[in-house]
């Protein structure tokens, strides 16, 4: 089982950025990927960008591509999602998931970390 722990939520402004750190522990995590999802009130929860552990490579939602950016840093067991141009839409909880075997499957998930964007 892999320990995810999110961070870096907050209240800001429409138009800033934040960065939300996931740290992951427990495991091994070379054949992962790491995804990134929210769940705004009242709405079903929404995948928003994913990245392997090997060779860092990415694939992100159509709506964010461009606004929102999925990094690792392996040596700190750490995924961040640098989110910029934030909307009020962006309002969510924000979770971190682990895909132990690269096949699209989320078997593990963090706590959450709300994000909330005031217009």
């Amino acid at each position: 089982q892999v320990q995810l722990v999110e961070s870096g939520g907050g209240l800001v402004q429409a138009g800033d950025s934040l960065r939300l750190s996931c740290v992951a522990s427990g495991r091994t995590f070379s054949n992962y990927a790491m995804g990134w999802f929210r769940q705004a009130p009242g709405k079903e929860r929404e995948f928003l960008a994913r990245i392997r552990w090997s060779g860092g490579s990415t694939y992100y939602r159509a709506s964010v591509k461009g606004r929102f950016t999925i990094s690792r840093d392996n040596a700190k067991n750490t995924v961040y999602l640098q989110m910029n141009s934030l909307k009020p839409e962006d309002t969510a909880v924000y979770y971190c998931a682990a895909d132990r075997d690269g096949n699209g499957q989320y078997e593990d998930w963090g706590q959450g970390t709300q994000v909330t964007v005031s217009s």
